[in-house]
C-alpha cells in the first residue's frame, strides 16, 4: 500500500494531470534550501563509503568496501546516520540497493519498500528516494542473470538482439523497486590495453552508437532511465591508463567519441549522463561547462539529469586539483551542469551557500524526472505489488535469452586446418588445458555481481549457476574422453584469457589496466608448451580485452574468441566448437598481432597504417569486424539506385547474400566509406551500416541499404561538420580490410553543414 503524503492538500505538484515540469516547478517554489539539496545527492547504505566516502580514493567507481553485517541485521540499516541526518529534508537518491552487498531478491524488494516508505514519512512532502542500480552485465543483484559483457554484445552485431536484453533487464530492475540503471557505457576504445574494454562495446563509433542504443531503447522502454557513460573522453586516456587524462583534439572528440552519446540521446531517448573521470585538455568532464551544458543543453536540447560519476564531485578537490575544498567542487560542477551527487553526500552538502539559480536548476531537473517516473503521484507504489510478492530475478526466458547473446557474440577467428566443428564419440581424446577452463571467473565481467561484490562474500553461493568451460564442453560432449595431457590426447583445447577484477585484483575491469597486449599470468608459455607437443591445439580465448595472438598463429589449428560471455557463455562456445551453434560473432576490436606498438584503432588516417617511415606494424592479426564461419557465402555484384546524389540526398544499395555451404549460418554484410580526398586526414575508411543475414544451406537473401548523404560528413579545420561535394567510395566488406565489392559515389551540391538533426544511420532490411 502507498504511504499517504503529509501534506494531502491539493496543490499543483500533485495533480497527476498537470506536466511533469509545471508540478516540478511548483514543489520547487514550496521547498527550503536544505529541502532542495537534499535532492541532489545520495546514500549508499551498507557501504563504508556510505557517508563522507573515506576509502573513496581506494575504492573509485562502483566498488563498495565491505562492511560486516550482523546475523539478523538487514544491510539497508547497516550504516543509517547518514539516511537520519537527510530524512528531515528528504533524498535524491538511494544508491544500489541491490548491488552493494548480498539480499535475496523478494527480501531486498520488501525491505527497499519499508525504507521508501521510512524516506516518505521523513519529510513533510513526503517525497521518496529515486533507486539507482548497476546494469552493465543484467542486473547488478544477487541471484540476477548474467548477461554477456558489452564487448560481447558488439560482437553480435545485431541491435534488436541487445534491445531484447535490455528490456528484460529493466523488467526485472522495475519488478524490484528499480528506477535508475548506470549503463550503457558508450566510450570508443581507443587503446584495448585500457582496463575497461571489456565494459566498451567496441572500437568503432558507428557500432557502439548503434548497438549502444539499442540498449538505451530496452531499458527505457521498461521504465528505467538509462545512464550514459562516461562523458566523455575516458576511453582516450593517455597510456590507456585509468582516470588519467585524454589527449585528444577537437576533431577526434567530435567525429569518435560524441556520436554515440548523440545517438543514444536523441535515438534511444536516455534520460541520464554520467560525466567522465578524465580531463580533456586539462579541464575535468565534472567541471566542463561546454560539454555539460552547452554541448548537452544547448544543442543537444538534452533535458534529463546529470549524475555524477562516483566520487567525481569532490575528486575535482582531490584528484585533478581544480577546486579549493569540497564546497568549490560543488560550485564548479552545479556551474558546469552536474545535477546529482553521486554515491553519497560530500560535497553538495558541505557548509556554505550555493549559488540560488543553479542549485534551484539542478533541483527542477530532479523533480522533474521523479515526477516523470511517478515518485510524486498520490498513489505510488515503492516496489510493483507493495513489495509483497516474490522477485525472481533469473528466470528461463532471461536465461535463455543469455544464451543467445552468448552464441552470437562468439568469434571464430582462424580454422584454417578445418578441425572445427569438434565430432562427439568418434573415438578421439580431447585434451583441456588451461586454469581459466575450470573457472567461472573467465565467463563474468567486472560489473558482474559475483565478480563485483560476491568476491568479498565467500562464505555465501554465487545465487546462480555458471558452468565453467571444462563443464560445459563436457555436456555438450557427453561421448568423449577427456584428459588434462596433450601429449596423449588426439585434439587440445587450450583456453587463455583473464579473470576480471577491481583495481589490481584481475587482469581486466576497473583499474586493471595492461602495460602490453600479452597474454597474463603466463599463458602465454603454457600455450607454447601446449603446441610443442605436437597435438592439433584450439585456442580458445575467454577476456575482457584483445590479446596479441600473432605468435601462435601459424601454429595453432583454429582460434575462438569470445568476450566474457556471461552465465550461458560456456554453453555458447562449446556448442560453436561442436558446431550446434554456427559461429556469427565479428570483432568488435581488432585482434592484434604483436602485444607491444599498439596496434591502432582501423579508424586512423593513411599515416596511422604500416608505411615505411617506422619500422612498427601496427596491422592486426585478425582486424575490426572479422568472424569466419562453418559454411560459404557468397555476394552478388551491389547494385545502387543512384550513384550520383546531393549532399543532402540518399541512394539505396541493393545486393544478394547465398549461402553455398551444407550448414545453415549468418553472414554480416558491413558497409564502409572511404573518402579519397578530404580538407584533413581522414580515415581510410570506417563503418557506416552493417546487417546480419540469416540463411539456410542454398538460401538466399536480398539487402537493402540506404544510405544517408550525412554519413559523409565530418568535422573540418573550422569546427563545421559538414558534407562536401566530391568522389566516394562505398565498400562492401566481409570486415574493414576484406572489401568483396566496391561502389563509386559522387556527392552534389554545395557544401552542407550538417547538425544534431542530421542522419545518423545506414538503415538496413533483409528480404
Amino acid at each position: 500500500m502507498a504511504t499517504p503524503r503529509q501534506d494531502t492538500t491539493a496543490t499543483p505538484w500533485q495533480d497527476t494531470s498537470l506536466p511533469a515540469h509545471r508540478r516540478a516547478a511548483d514543489l520547487l517554489a514550496r521547498m527550503t534550501t536544505e529541502e532542495k539539496t537534499a535532492q541532489l545527492v545520495g546514500v549508499w547504505l551498507g557501504s563504508d563509503t556510505g557517508t563522507a566516502a573515506d576509502t573513496a580514493a581506494d575504492t573509485g567507481e562502483g566498488a563498495p568496501a565491505p562492511v560486516a553485517v550482523a546475523p539478523g541485521q538487514h544491510r539497508y540499516t547497516a550504516h543509517s546516520a547518514a539516511l537520519d541526518a537527510l530524512l528531515p529534508h528528504g533524498l535524491g537518491h538511494l544508491t544500489r540497493p541491490y548491488g552493494t552487498v548480498p539480499v535475496e531478491p523478494t527480501e531486498g524488494a520488501a525491505r527497499l519498500a519499508e525504507l521508501q516508505r521510512r524516506i516518505q514519512a521523513g519529510n513533510r512532502f513526503g517525497l521518496p528516494a529515486l533507486a539507482h542500480e548497476e546494469c552493465l552485465t543484467g542486473f547488478t543483484a544477487w541471484q540476477a542473470t548474467v548477461f554477456p559483457s558489452p564487448l560481447a554484445w558488439g560482437a553480435t552485431f545485431d541491435p534488436a538482439l541487445i534491445t531484447e536484453m535490455a528490456e528484460s533487464i529493466g523488467a526485472s530492475m522495475r519488478a524490484a523497486g528499480v528506477h535508475q540503471g548506470l549503463a550503457p557505457v558508450l566510450d570508443v576504445v581507443r587503446d584495448p590495453r585500457w582496463g575497461r574494454t571489456e565494459e566498451a562495446i567496441g572500437e568503432d563509433p558507428y557500432l557502439v552508437a548503434t548497438i549502444g542504443t539499442a540498449y538505451v531503447r530496452g531499458l527505457e522502454a521498461a521504465g528505467i532511465v538509462a545512464t550514459l557513460k562516461h562523458f566523455a573522453g575516458y576511453s582516450a586516456s593517455r597510456g590507456a591508463r585509468n582516470h588519467a587524462p585524454a589527449p585528444l583534439g577537437p576533431r577526434e572528440l567530435a567525429d569518435v567519441i560524441l556520436p554515440p552519446f548523440e545517438m543514444a540521446l536523441r535515438d534511444g531517448g536516455a534520460r541520464s549522463v554520467m560525466p567522465a573521470y578524465n580531463d580533456i585538455d586539462g579541464l575535468p568532464a565534472h567541471a566542463h561547462t561546454h560539454l555539460l551544458t552547452q554541448l548537452l543543453r544547448d544543442t543537444w536540447q538534452f533535458t534529463g539529469t546529470v549524475v555524477s560519476d562516483y566520487f567525481g564531485v569532490p575528486f575535482l578537490d582531490s584528484a585533478h586539483k581544480v577546486a579549493d575544498g569540497e564546497h568549490d567542487a560543488a560550485r564548479l560542477a552545479l556551474a558546469a551542469g552536474v545535477d546529482v551527487e553521486l554515491p553519497a553526500a560530500r560535497c553538495f552538502t558541505t557548509s556554505g551557500s550555493l549559488p540560488e539559480d543553479l542549485l534551484d536548476r539542478a533541483v527542477l531537473r530532479v523533480l522533474t524526472q521523479k515526477c516523470e517516473l511517478g515518485l510524486l503521484d498520490p498513489d505510488w507504489e515503492p516496489v510493483p505489488g507493495g513489495g509483497d510478492s516474490p522477485v525472481d530475478l533469473n528466470p528461463p526466458h532471461m536465461r535463455d535469452l543469455a544464451r543467445k547473446v552468448a552464441e552470437e557474440s562468439v568469434v571464430l577467428l582462424a580454422n584454417d586446418t578445418g578441425i572445427l566443428p569438434l565430432a562427439d564419440g568418434d573415438g578421439r581424446r580431447i585434451a583441456v588445458v588451461g586454469p581459466l577452463a575450470h573457472e567461472q571467473a573467465a565467463m563474468l565481467g567486472c560489473y558482474t555481481f559475483p565478480r563485483h561484490v560476491g568476491v568479498n562474500h565467500p562464505e555465501l553461493p554465487d545465487g546462480i549457476e555458471v558452468a565453467t568451460f571444462a563443464e560445459a564442453l563436457r555436456a555438450e560432449f557427453p561421448g568423449t574422453a577427456f584428459t588434462d595431457d596433450p601429449a596423449g590426447a588426439d585434439i587440445c583445447l587450450a583456453v587463455v584469457g583473464d579473470r576480471s577484477g577491481l583495481f589490481g585484483r584481475g587482469s581486466s575491469g576497473e583499474g586493471c589496466d595492461a602495460e602490453d597486449l600479452r597474454l597474463p599470468y603466463g599463458q602465454g608459455e603454457l600455450l607454447d608448451r601446449t603446441l610443442d607437443s605436437g597435438t592439433p591445439t584450439v585456442i580458445v580465448v575467454l577476456s575482457g580485452r584483445p590479446y596479441a595472438l600473432g605468435r601462435w598463429a601459424d601454429r595453432a589449428a583454429a582460434c575462438v574468441q569470445a568476450f566474457f560471455p556471461g552465465q550461458e557463455g560456456g554453453a555458447a562456445v562449446a556448442g560453436v566448437l561442436s558446431g550446434r551453434v554456427g559461429p556469427s560473432g565479428r570483432l568488435p576490436v581488432a585482434v592484434p598481432r604483436r602485444p607491444g606498438g599498439q596496434p591502432a584503432p582501423y579508424l586512423v588516417p593513411p599515416l596511422g597504417l604500416r608505411g615505411e617511415p617506422s619500422t612498427v606494424d601496427p596491422t592486426p592479426l585478425h582486424p575490426f569486424g572479422h568472424g569466419l564461419s562453418y559454411t560459404t557465402f557468397d555476394w552478388s555484384e551491389p547494385h545502387c539506385d543512384a550513384p550520383e546524389l546531393a549532399t543532402d540526398g540518399e541512394t539505396t544499395i541493393r545486393l544478394t547474400v547465398r549461402n553455398t555451404g551444407d550448414r545453415p549460418g549468418t553472414d554480416v554484410v558491413q558497409l564502409y566509406l572511404h573518402d579519397p580526398v578530404g580538407t584533413v586526414a581522414r580515415p581510410e575508411a570506417r563503418l557506416v551500416g552493417y546487417v546480419r543475414v540469416p540463411l539456410e544451406p542454398g538460401a538466399s537473401a536480398q539487402v537493402h541499404a540506404v544510405l544517408p548523404a550525412d554519413l559523409a560528413a565530418y568535422t573540418g579545420a573550422d569546427g563545421r561538420r559538414v558534407v562536401e561535394p566530391g568522389a566516394l567510395e562505398l565498400r562492401v566488406c566481409a570486415s574493414s580490410s576484406v572489401v568483396r565489392h566496391t561502389v563509386p559515389l559522387t556527392l552534389t551540391g554545395p557544401v552542407r553543414e550538417v547538425g544534431h538533426g542530421r542522419r545518423m544511420r545506414c538503415e538496413t532490411r533483409v528480404k
